[in-house]
């Protein structure tokens, strides 16, 4: 085997249709678009057009909505802290909150305040100031000797 002998495989690739290249090929003059029209003309693509048929978009129905409240916390599970205090991005002496975890490298930006989920184990004595935790996470903080301060509650009762 020589670089010169080097091919494709049979069939792998195909000659281009040469459109518009005389009477003779078979796809000249109009290039196999028929005459006149929208879909002779370059640059249409009618998306969504099913033929006159009542389009997907048409058929299915409507359902839900956005709500323009909805709060995206950053989720961070106990096991992930647990992690970077090990790896010493963590302070486990210094108060744990959205900012010392940006610059830890757990979150890539604060967005509405951080939740605390309980997947995996905590062993080092954390203190926390987040926006929210669940109730499982919450019990191992506790039980490792740290404790939790809920943000938004506090937010919520000024309010």
């Amino acid at each position: 085997m020589k670089l010169n002998e080097l091919r494709d495989n049979e069939g792998a690739t195909r000659v281009n249709k040469r459109v518009g290249r005389g009477i003779g090929s078979g796809k000249g003059k109009t290039g196999g678009r028929g005459v006149k029209g929208q879909k002779s003309r370059s640059g249409v693509a009618i998306k969504g057009f099913e033929g006159g048929q009542m389009p997907i978009y048409r058929r299915l129905p409507k359902r839900g909505f956005t709500n323009i409240f909805a709060k995206n916390f950053n989720v961070v599970s106990v096991g992930r802290l647990q992690a970077a205090v090990d790896a010493k991005k963590l302070d486990a002496k210094k108060t744990v909150d959205a900012a010392a975890l940006k610059d830890a490298g757990v979150i890539r930006r604060e967005k509405d305040g951080v939740r605390v989920l309980s997947d995996g184990e905590l062993k080092a004595k954390l203190t926390l100031e987040v926006a929210g935790a669940s109730k499982t996470a919450i019990e191992k903080i506790e039980k490792a000797g740290g404790s939790i301060k809920l943000l938004a509650a506090a937010e919520q009762a000024e309010k």
